[in-house]
């Protein structure tokens, strides 16, 4: 079944044809309508109540024909401005908060995520070591005055989760016009300091999405990861993160969670978060989430959960057909670049469908044990994308 996904705009989003988001919405609907003036952020492919796929050929509900929910959503996300500081809660978390504010907390559902960067992406993501969170309080004096001289002893005395607890508590309960105060006398009085960090660009860009917001000075807590194409990360509960700037593929367990706290006009739940978030440190050059290679033309990236995983296929055009095996559970598609005319069963029978960048498809559990991809008549640029499934990997 070819699908039309659900096109979000928020305001982090990219404007107008900037987005891939939007470039992607155009090439699968020719009723999208473009607006330059309009940003578009998200583009969600599955069965979650607040975005779900619509079947082009019927116009009904993917939900409604499986009569069933997937265990994953799938995304393509475009970001222009940073993306709010937040956690998303485990499943007991979940269930609870929903319970208490479904308007807030939609869904009783976890959501562990993987990002695959489709361009130069940028992320922060757990908390750094606390020696590192040390050395940037020493450094940058406004920030250890605003935490205050008791924490800061601890944090010397003891570089524990909890003594970066204090500080990072100390952080998120000040009055905003303190924040606000800090970050200008930071912007003011130590350029140089931030440059030799490699933190001036981000800090100024960060600032100026979300001017005196305490969400800026989580940069001298939490690592900063700079992503390529293809690099990955995972994000499992209560993995403090924000997404900065780029475009990624982005897959979840099937859920819409968010509890945040910084870097957003949207509800803050800061007290929620400081309850969940894990204080451990995380080491940078640990945070890339490696795939698994089948082949030359597929990798794997299988997190540590059973709700999904993504397979990424890039075929060369010179190559006649690829067979890839599959298990039978419904997956999703969609083509990032390139033709080929996949083959597969349905309940109907065998099917061909012609698919190009843009397209979205549903693979029925009927189409194991494999798929054919086809070389198409127009192929002439090697073919890429990626498939959203239910983690029924091994990696041996």
């Amino acid at each position: 079944m070819e699908l039309t996904g659900w096109v979000k705009n928020y305001g982090w989003g990219r404007k107008g044809i900037s987005s891939a988001v939007a470039q992607l919405a155009m090439a699968n609907d020719p009723d999208f309508r473009l607006n330059e003036e309009e940003t578009y952020a998200e583009m969600w492919m599955g069965t979650h109540v607040c975005g779900v796929s619509v079947v082009k050929e019927t116009g009904e509900t993917l939900d409604r024909v499986l009569k069933k929910d997937l265990s994953y959503l799938f995304k393509v996300l475009s970001i222009n401005k940073a993306l709010s500081i937040q956690v998303h809660p485990n499943k007991c978390e979940a269930e609870r908060l929903h319970k208490e504010r479904p308007d807030i907390y939609k869904d009783p559902n976890h959501k562990p995520e993987l990002a695959i960067a489709l361009t130069p992406f940028l992320a922060l993501v757990g908390f750094m070591s606390a020696e590192d969170i040390r050395d940037y309080i020493d450094e940058f004096q406004p920030l250890s005055k605003l935490i205050g001289k008791e924490a800061v002893d601890q944090l010397h005395d003891s570089t524990d989760a909890e003594s970066v607890k204090w500080c990072y508590e100390k952080l998120m309960k000040t009055e905003e016009s303190v924040i606000a105060k800090c970050i200008s006398e930071i912007a003011k009085d130590y350029q140089k300091e931030l440059k030799s960090n490699d933190l001036l660009e981000v800090f100024t860009k960060v600032n100026k999405d979300f001017p005196g917001d305490v969400g800026v000075l989580s940069l001298f807590f939490l690592n900063l990861i700079r992503l390529q194409p293809g690099q990955a990360i995972y994000l499992g509960a209560n993995e403090i993160h924000a997404y900065l700037d780029g475009d990624c593929v982005e897959c979840m367990a099937c859920s819409d969670n968010v509890i945040r706290a910084g870097l957003t006009p949207k509800y803050k739940d800061v007290d929620q978060l400081l309850e969940s978030v894990i204080f451990e440190s995380s080491y940078k050059d640990r945070k890339e989430f490696i795939p698994y290679r089948i082949d030359g033309q597929v990798q794997v990236y299988i997190p540590p959960v059973t709700d999904f995983a993504v397979i990424n296929v890039n075929i060369e055009h010179s190559l006649e057909s690829y067979k890839l095996e599959i298990q039978a559970f419904g997956s999703i598609m969609i083509v990032l670049k390139g033709s080929r005319i996949l083959k597969l069963k349905t309940q109907q029978g065998d099917k061909e469908i012609l698919v190009t960048r843009g397209s979205i498809v549903y693979i029925p559990v009927e189409a194991a044990p494999e798929i054919e991809f086809a070389k198409s008549d127009d192929c002439d640029e090697d073919f890429s994308g990626y498939i959203a499934t239910s983690n029924y990997f091994r990696v041996p």
